[in-house]
């Protein structure tokens, strides 16, 4: 009773021992698959915010072109402004010419009244000798004569006289037609120029009011691009806190990774350890059902089917080509996909073009690989999981940027990362 005791209690203690071993690297894996989804989240964070900062380059690169035509338009105004600055110069000078003009032809004028006035008191004055002497006539004048001589002298005097009356009269007339054509012509000249001035200081005052809207607009304009380079700043500082987040993430993930690794070792060790102890052909293969024929040594081939794609870069039809970082094969939805080596299961889930993914982590022969299984159909195993070569631990599907069922598969010496920069050929490592 004693001893089955004993064994019954060492059977519990190993039963614990193992489900603690494998419940303690389950729980960090899962902790990897949180790490990998927050990265995807922060990248997905990260992109969002670059386009915001294009965004905000685009649109203050577009308020700068605008600042740009406004201020060339500002330019052509102050050149219209100075040309009729000009212009009014050019005016005012002609006023102040005029001006002289118009003074000179007012002394003209005022000259020229001076001698109507005389001309016209030289004809009060004979009006009045006429009527101090009575109403004489230039007949009574010539009939008083003495004598022939006297006659002839005296209409010599009378039409002297005549001439000098009619001389007056008609110099009177032209000097009041004159004086009445200089008035118009002043009035004329003094109306076209000031019409002139005033239509040249309207323009300046609409270019002035034109020039004070751009300078205003261009003010609003450098107030709306501090505003967007503040904003830009906020983002790029903004990214900046994400790329530093991304950083601290990418270290958690590559020692969770590498934390994984020694376990996949240690695990890789026990198995070696396990298989010496087994009895078996260094060439024998083994197969069951539509399992893939499992190959002596480290690696074997992860599904069966047909081989239809092989690594590098290949033509994708009219669109170029691209980089296939991984082999193809092709075999009906449902079609057991296997662990190409022994190791943990470091990843389980949807992966954007890849569809359903399955990551697993190998140590071999102290070197660190991980083994990626894309667009299957389901799932055989989790996260921590300890896997032998050969073991199913997925179904091969049609999921993700897929054209037909088929299983891709990637080897990656050390970490997975996001680039897959360090993606290999996997033939150099399986045997189809």
């Amino acid at each position: 009773m004693k001893k089955l005791t004993t064994r019954s209690f060492k059977t519990i203690a190993a039963i614990l021992a193992l489900v603690l071993f494998v419940q303690i690297p389950a729980a960090s894996a899962a902790s990897l698959s949180e790490l990998k989804k927050e990265r995807s989240q922060l990248e997905a964070e990260k992109k969002s915010i670059n386009k915001s900062l294009e965004q905000k380059t685009n649109e203050i690169q577009t308020n700068q072109n605008r600042q740009q035509k406004i201020i060339s338009q500002l330019e052509q105004l102050g050149a219209k402004i100075n040309e009729t600055n000009h212009n009014i110069a050019v005016v005012e000078l002609d006023i102040e010419i005029a001006n002289e003009e118009i003074s000179i032809l007012e002394d003209e004028i005022a000259e020229l009244k001076e001698k109507i006035e005389q001309r016209n008191e030289l004809l009060r004055e004979r009006a009045r000798a006429i009527q101090s002497s009575g109403t004489v006539s230039y007949l009574d004048v010539l009939l008083g004569a003495n004598s022939f001589v006297d006659f002839i002298d005296r209409f010599s005097a009378v039409s002297t006289l005549m001439d000098a009356d009619r001389q007056i009269m008609r110099e009177q007339k032209e000097d009041q037609e004159k004086l009445e054509v200089q008035k118009l012509e002043l009035l004329k000249k003094k109306e076209d120029l000031e019409a002139n001035k005033a239509k040249l200081k309207s323009l300046m005052a609409s270019l002035n009011q034109q020039k004070k809207e751009k300078k205003q607009l261009v003010a609003e304009l450098e107030k709306e691009e501090a505003k967007l380079r503040s904003e830009k700043t906020e983002l790029k500082a903004e990214y900046d806190d994400k790329v530093e987040l991304s950083k601290e993430l990418e270290e958690k993930f590559l020692k969770e990774q590498r934390r994984l690794a020694e376990v996949a070792r240690q695990k890789a060790l026990e198995a070696a350890a396990a298989k010496k102890k087994k009895q078996s052909s260094s060439n024998s293969a083994v197969s069951s059902g539509n399992l893939p024929v499992v190959s002596a040594g480290n690696w074997t081939r992860p599904a069966a089917g047909r081989f239809t794609s092989g690594f590098g870069r290949r033509d994708i039809g009219p669109i170029g080509s691209k980089n296939h970082l991984g082999i193809d094969i092709a075999n009906s939805i449902g079609t057991p996909v296997v662990a190409a080596a022994d190791g943990v299961v470091s990843y389980v889930g949807s992966m954007n073009g890849y569809g359903n993914v399955v990551m697993v982590t190998h140590s071999i022969e102290g070197k660190l690989f991980t083994t990626t299984y894309a667009h299957l159909s389901g799932f055989n195993t989790s996260v921590g999981a300890s896997v032998s070569k050969g073991q199913q631990i997925a179904r091969l599907g049609n999921t993700g940027n897929s054209t037909g069922p088929h299983l891709h598969f990637e080897i990656h010496v050390g970490e997975w990362n996001g680039s897959r920069s360090n993606a290999v050929n996997p033939l150099n490592y399986i045997s189809l």
